[in-house]
């Protein structure tokens, strides 16, 4: 059996502490047409305290209406101490298998996972991984589609035990995700409304880094762990811009999109960093009018000091 060691540099008088915290689910969102019914979320499972463990859920066959529908789902969260440095692990992940939406979205699997690391020293700010993210056999009215993955967007964890708000290699390779979308040309205008709002949110942070402090107002940013996506799609008028799939009469995919926040607890001077990724993010109209996301994932986790 391994035995921890408090690393050096550390001193028993202020031992440092951690509050795991993770979820997951399956699907959820709410249909709007043919039929109105909200979607709850399904095999939802989450981690929250200090002990860790592990933790799943699972459903079968489930359908609604025959609309949407997945074979088979799997939910789970784990926090764990580290045999590396004796930091804290969360790990959550999502598991959809045999997914169809409308007979128009089909994939034999997709995976979401997302994993932190806080380390016992400098931990405050968590190295983080989406190894694990999958899209398997992924088609859009039966012609595959095959998104291309950057599970590094996030790149190395920042020196000096420093937010990925303030670090702005990281901000700019952001910005140029959402530039490439933002000024494509041929985008809806209301996905161009959304990107541009994006890119200036972003452009506000790079001006503005080092705000952190308790009086200072949670961050947001999103991106994608997908850079682009590859296939032909023989549908009229389908396109693909970044991440993002627009299917005339369908609607609108965004693939890999991760959403990271800042989160305050009063025992804290400092924000906490929380991650939710989901692998498909759905938002559809004329054939049928909904909004869905499939397996999505989270992570968050705060220590002291």
């Amino acid at each position: 059996m391994a035995t921890m060691t408090q690393p050096k540099g550390t001193t028993t008088r202020e031992k440092p502490w951690h509050d795991y915290y993770a979820e997951a689910h399956v699907l959820s969102g709410e249909l709007k047409r043919p039929i109105e019914q909200r979607i709850e979320r399904q095999a939802p499972v989450t981690l929250d305290d200090r002990r860790g463990g592990l933790r799943t859920r699972t459903a079968e066959d489930v359908s609604i209406e025959g609309l949407v529908s997945f074979k088979s789902g799997v939910s789970r969260v784990s926090g764990s101490r580290s045999l590396k440095d004796n930091g804290w692990v969360t790990l959550s992940t999502s598991i959809v298998e045999g997914l169809n939406v409308f007979e128009i979205i089909t994939a034999h699997r997709v995976v979401s996972q997302v994993s932190t690391d806080h380390p016992y020293v400098d931990g405050h700010v968590p190295r983080v991984t989406f190894i694990g993210t999958q899209f398997v056999n992924l088609k859009v009215g039966g012609f595959e589609v095959t998104p291309r993955l950057n599970l590094g967007i996030f790149g190395k964890k920042p020196d000096g035990d420093r937010s990925y708000f303030d670090d702005v290699n990281f901000l700019k390779e952001v910005r140029a995700q959402t530039e490439r979308i933002a000024k494509a040309d041929g985008l809806p205008k209301d996905l161009k409304d959304q990107y541009d709002k994006r890119l200036d949110d972003i452009n506000r942070l790079i001006k503005n880094r080092n705000g952190d402090g308790k009086d200072k107002p949670p961050r947001t940013i999103t991106c994608s762990l997908v850079e682009n996506i590859a296939g032909e799609i023989r549908i009229p008028e389908a396109m693909a811009f970044g991440h993002v799939l627009v299917v005339p009469e369908f609607g609108a995919l965004s693939l890999g999109e991760v959403v990271m926040s800042e989160k305050r607890y009063e025992e804290s001077e400092r924000a906490s960093l929380y991650f939710e990724t989901s692998v498909i993010k759905m938002n559809l109209g004329c054939v049928g009018d909904a909004a869905l996301q499939v397996a999505t994932t989270a992570t968050n986790g705060h220590g002291h000091p």
